[in-house]
């Protein structure tokens, strides 16, 4: 590992000396400073839309607006609007000094230019959408089934570019596999069905592992960092220049996240909707396909993995799902514990009651049986990866408890890592 960190730090400092990057770094210290500047000036227009709520896990019962993460990928957008002619231009040869220079460099890369160009256009057009459904999401308050929809929908940009101007459905097989089918093998339309499928996950991971302050916002600036750190160690590599198209959307993303993150952070003036959970999600998602490095971007949603696990019964509906599953406040000791659902067990799934049992017997779940005057009543903590920490660490600081979380995040980070960079050496 000392060997990679230090090849980063060698391609930090080269990176450093490329145009385009450096400029896109300026656009990222703008976007900052553009949302610190806005997300204020905007809060109040938001309060008065109706778009506001109120933090379950305070004592005060003041408005808070809703959905500010519309501002946050807007203004990024702006950015990468402006960013477009950068690397288009730098990679066109406007830095040239002669026009013979100019031509025979523009015939070389003019594939690789337009190819370039349309992915910025196809990448920024699916973030686009699934900022415009997510904001239509936090205004209308649909049903669990379209948020589903709504980033399938919102994919179908990338997943045209991808078909248009890639094609590529071929993997390469782990080595335990060679030996019977080959090096190789052409999914097909599978991939695109794969592909379709990590948009979902992306963009509704994050919604999932959310409901205290600061979570959704932090859990995506580390993933963020993960992916900046992977592409500047693989800068000097065969796919360099796929990585450093995910840089010129990362580096933008985390300076306006960072801005939210500033007024999301505990005690939250702010609340970011679904609306940045899926414009977040289909930024990793646009990065992770086009930048070629899907199982890469998977290993750094290893908490979002879990989590997704750990909830499935419930959203499925294999076991009942309140609408709400974050925390339960504790307005007498101000502390945050695990939120419960309360329940017939008539009214799980057959299969429901059985996972429900399995997870009571390994202690992973909090099961209460024969509450309620009658007895027919039974109660589980909502499983959410929040509550389970809570059922481990009892009850805590909802500071404390994001803190928690946010650090697991580092730490599942460092394993992607380990994984990414040995493990799969051993395989492929």
């Amino acid at each position: 590992l000392m060997k990679y960190f230090l090849r980063l730090f060698l391609h930090t400092i080269m990176v450093a000396a490329e145009v385009a990057l450096l400029i896109n770094v300026v656009f990222s210290v703008i976007g900052y400073f553009l949302t610190i500047k806005l997300i204020p000036s905007f809060a109040e227009h938001f309060i008065v839309a109706n778009l506001y709520g109120r933090d379950l896990n305070k004592k005060s019962d003041k408005k808070v607006p809703e959905a500010l993460g519309v501002i946050c990928g807007a203004i990024f957008l702006v950015c990468m609007f402006f960013f477009i002619p950068i690397p288009i231009s730098y990679c066109t040869g406007i830095i040239y000094s002669t026009v013979i220079d100019l031509l025979l460099y523009f015939i070389d890369n003019l594939l690789y230019t337009c190819r370039e160009f349309i992915q910025f256009i196809g990448a920024l057009l699916s973030i686009c959408c699934m900022i415009f459904l997510g904001f239509a999401d936090d205004v209308l308050n649909l049903k669990w089934r379209h948020k589903l929809t709504l980033p399938t929908v919102a994919s179908l940009p990338l997943l045209m570019v991808y078909y248009t101007n890639i094609s590529n459905t071929t993997i390469i097989l782990p080595k335990p596999f060679r030996y019977i089918v080959g090096s190789e093998f052409d999914l097909g339309l599978l991939y695109y069905l794969y592909m379709g499928m990590l948009a979902v996950f992306c963009t509704n991971a994050i919604n999932i592992l959310s409901g205290i302050n600061g979570l959704e916002v932090g859990q995506s600036v580390i993933i963020c960092i993960s992916i900046i750190l992977h592409n500047l160690v693989e800068l000097s590599g065969p796919v360099a220049a796929y990585h450093r198209f995910s840089l010129y959307f990362m580096m933008p993303f985390l300076g306006t996240t960072l801005g939210l993150l500033r007024f999301n952070w505990y005690p939250s003036k702010v609340f970011v909707g679904d609306t940045f959970c899926y414009f977040a999600g289909m930024t990793f998602a646009v990065v992770g396909i086009l930048g070629h490095f899907s199982k890469t971007m998977i290993l750094f949603f290893i908490p979002q993995v879990l989590n997704f696990l750990y909830s499935t019964p419930q959203l499925f509906r294999l076991v009942p799902c309140p609408r709400h599953r974050l925390p339960k406040f504790n307005p007498e000791t101000g502390l945050v514990g695990m939120s419960k659902a309360r329940f017939k067990p008539s009214e799980m799934h057959i299969l429901g009651s059985f996972i429900i049992r399995i997870a009571e017997f390994a202690c992973v779940v909090d099961v209460k049986r024969g509450l309620g005057e009658d007895g027919q009543y039974m109660e589980i903590n909502n499983l959410t990866l929040n509550n389970f920490l809570l059922k481990i660490l009892g009850p805590t600081k909802e500071q404390s408890l994001t803190i928690i979380l946010l650090c697991i995040q580092a730490v599942c980070t460092a394993a992607a890592f380990f994984i990414r960079y040995y493990v799969s050496t051993f395989f492929y």
